[in-house]
């Protein structure tokens, strides 16, 4: 596993060290991507390694397994990553990323695998992140791991399963009426307070939200190496990813490949995606129109009414249960190849970033569907598990 040589600003590329813990750039407030002494890895890491790994112990298919590329720390790990690669059966050429494998069923776990990993190696106790979905529940699941304080702020109207699973994993869950800017600002709020009082920087609560610090891109990365090996170390001829800091975290992993020989042919298009109702994103958006840009695809947004249809169709007949992330993104496809801008045959990648079962609520209420029957009024015998 290599050190950190430095970390850069994704924009500015102002250098700072490793050796403390960091949030942004402090001249722009940017992205600080982790960099490593690429001319000594060319020497040390061999893509080779991977399957003799595979070979040796399936255990060692999840996303420490590119150990040659990330951090020399000792990893918080529930077995994140190795997401399997599904062919659809209905379109030639396009395959779906399940994100919705891993273990707290979100590409999340990989981001804040090793973002607590980081923390905990830093000697950081209290972790904070304002969020409207996964990486809630998801922190709470690796603080618990590394035995750290997971505090959660998120608006009253997330998926239930994200508040049922920051409770269940002992975490500190602050419920907002109103939306993330506000939790975000709260957290922000909170920061400032502990560090006027003098409170240890250690006993300090740290933001290990998106973008915010410079692991969780580290371990989305995984992602893009994942997708990459999957296919045999070719690259796909367009990747589409939910607008946010994955799609940051693959376009680093390509930029990483191509630097030690790892991958063949041209880097594909990247597709943005997300729901007209929130468009533009605010959060990062230049940064992640530059990637767009640059590979020669686009953003893409769907209404609500074309991604729960999408992911109604998946269901149907892939038997698939898209999360509306996930939905987004075959929406998306299916505009693109209706326009010709995506051609039949053309392998194409779609990342499901999280299980659809986590969101079962929302679906139903889109559907207009109701539990049939009544709820028992008292638990069964046996508990919470009804006997056969």
């Amino acid at each position: 596993m290599p050190a950190i040589a430095y970390l850069e600003c994704a924009h500015c590329h102002h250098r700072l060290s490793a050796e403390t813990p960091q949030t942004v750039c402090p001249i722009d407030a940017g992205l600080l991507y982790v960099r490593y002494d690429m001319e000594a890895l060319k020497k040390t890491a061999r893509r080779e390694r991977l399957a003799e790994l595979a070979a040796a112990s399936p255990s060692s298919l999840g996303m420490w397994r590119y150990a040659d590329v990330l951090p020399d720390v000792s990893p918080v790990t529930l077995g994140e990553g190795w997401t399997p690669m599904l062919r659809s059966h209905r379109y030639d050429g396009l395959l779906i990323k399940e994100e919705g494998a891993n273990p707290t069923g979100t590409c999340e776990a990989r981001g804040l695998s090793m973002a607590v990993t980081m923390a905990k190696h830093y000697g950081l106790r209290h972790l904070a992140v304002p969020s409207a979905g996964n990486a809630a529940g998801t922190l709470a699941a690796y603080a618990a791991a590394a035995q750290l304080a997971a505090h959660i702020f998120m608006p009253q109207d997330i998926p239930f399963a994200n508040y049922v699973e920051g409770i269940v994993y002992g975490a500190d869950v602050t419920m907002v009426d109103g939306p993330i800017s506000d939790c975000a600002r709260m957290v922000g709020e909170r920061i400032k307070t502990q560090s006027d009082a003098g409170t240890a920087p250690e006993d300090t609560w740290f933001d290990i939200s998106a973008l915010k610090e410079p692991f969780r891109v580290e371990g989305e990365k995984t992602m893009g190496y994942e997708l990459v090996e999957q296919l045999g170390w070719e690259y796909p001829d367009a990747v589409f990813y939910p607008t946010g800091a994955g799609l940051i975290g693959i376009d680093k992993a390509f930029e990483e490949m191509e630097q030690l020989g790892w991958v063949s042919g041209k880097r594909p298009r990247m597709y943005a995606l997300q729901a007209s109702g929130c468009a533009p994103k605010p959060d990062d958006d230049d940064f992640i129109l530059e990637i767009v840009g640059a590979s020669g695809g686009s953003v893409v947004a769907s209404d609500d009414a074309a991604i729960l249809a999408s992911l109604l169709d998946w269901a149907k007949h892939e038997g698939i249960f898209l999360s509306p992330e996930g939905a987004a993104a075959t929406a998306a496809y299916d505009t693109l190849l209706a326009s010709g801008e995506i051609k039949p045959g053309e392998r194409v990648v779609l990342f499901n970033t999280s299980a659809g079962l986590k969101y079962t609520d929302v679906v139903a209420a889109a559907m207009k569907l109701r539990r049939p029957g009544s709820l028992p009024t008292s638990l069964p015998v046996g508990g919470i598990i009804t006997p056969v």
